[in-house]
């Protein structure tokens, strides 16, 4: 009887953030070494994901790698220092398109790095091996593309919507095309853990402007995990405010592109599936508070699936 109340005392002491961490039984935890998309090379997407109460981790995008980690380990969040994490506890790298924003890091730190695998859809992998890689523009790191290969990088193509184990984790990993200024390919990728998910989008845009399915097809895919919940949290991007012209999206989307997505996705699971969701916003490529701020109040007064928004910040551990 003691021991339960003192139990119920040292859990009321607790910061209210973490009691419900405690509550809600992790699964995942996320580290942001970089959430934007723009200018700034400090702070580009690249997003560490582990198992809850594990340090080996997978890098969804790698647009910033070096100053993520080292702003990680000056927040307390890595026990290690930046040489050592970058070697031994990123064991796999999940690039979602080649674009520079997303695979600057990667490259820039290659020469640093050990031997690992580098997970992607085809024609992602082949851009990295013809255009990256390559000793026409780089030291050719991987194990495949103009020789000699050093090889490094071991290239692991993904086939849309299978299941694949992740070499060396105990996560699994399917992967779902996307559209990024159609024809060209963006990727999600759905991870699992004992039957539970975290969904991944690298760039996107949405079907209508797109002249696509993807999105829905994604949707489709993911449905019966929500209505199960099983789905932990979405981590989608939202690069412009509502004002950006459609002819300038280029591939992305804005709040009201977003809500409408959702919406499509909650025809799928039903009236009120979404509320409380996680939905994690990436990639802003807004830079001045008052825009930023424009984008928040826009997201959350159409927020009609009633799903949370969390604003992905650099060097601050998301808990799933």
């Amino acid at each position: 009887m003691i021991y339960c109340r003192l139990l119920i005392v040292l859990t009321l002491l607790l910061p209210v953030q973490l009691r419900s961490q405690l509550s809600t039984n992790p699964v995942f935890k996320v580290i942001p070494l970089g959430v934007k998309g723009g200018i700034d090379e400090s702070n580009l997407s690249a997003y560490l994901l582990a198992p809850f109460g594990s340090e080996e981790y997978i890098c969804l995008d790698a647009g910033t790698l070096h100053y993520g980690i080292q702003k990680a380990i000056s927040n307390g969040l890595l026990k290690t220092d930046t040489h050592s994490f970058l070697r031994k506890n990123i064991k796999a790298y999940f690039i979602s398109h080649p674009h520079l924003d997303h695979v600057a890091g990667l490259i820039i730190n290659s020469p640093d790095d050990s031997s690992k695998n580098i997970y992607g859809l085809n024609s992602c992998l082949e851009v990295l091996k013809d255009k990256y890689f390559s000793w026409k523009s780089w030291a050719n790191f991987g194990d495949a593309g103009e020789q000699p290969a050093l090889k490094k990088y071991h290239y692991f193509p993904l086939f849309p919507s299978v299941e694949t184990q992740i070499e060396q984790t105990p996560l699994t990993v399917k992967a779902f095309p996307l559209s990024h200024v159609n024809p060209n390919k963006s990727t999600a990728f759905l991870i699992g853990l004992k039957g539970q998910y975290i969904l991944y989008l690298g760039d996107t845009g949405d079907d209508e402007t797109e002249k696509s399915d993807d999105l829905k097809e994604l949707w489709k895919g993911i449905s019966s995990l929500i209505k199960a919940k099983k789905l932990k949290a979405i981590f989608i991007e939202v690069s412009y405010t509502n004002e950006q012209p459609v002819k300038q999206l280029f591939g992305h989307l804005t709040p009201a592109l977003l809500i409408k997505e959702l919406n499509v996705l909650q025809q799928l699971t039903g009236p009120g599936s979404l509320k409380g969701l996680p939905v994690v916003i990436t990639h802003m490529k807004l830079f001045e508070k008052k825009e930023i701020e424009n984008l928040r109040v826009q997201l959350n007064k159409s927020n009609e699936p009633g799903v949370k928004f969390i604003f992905a910040e650099q060097a601050k551990k998301l808990v799933f």
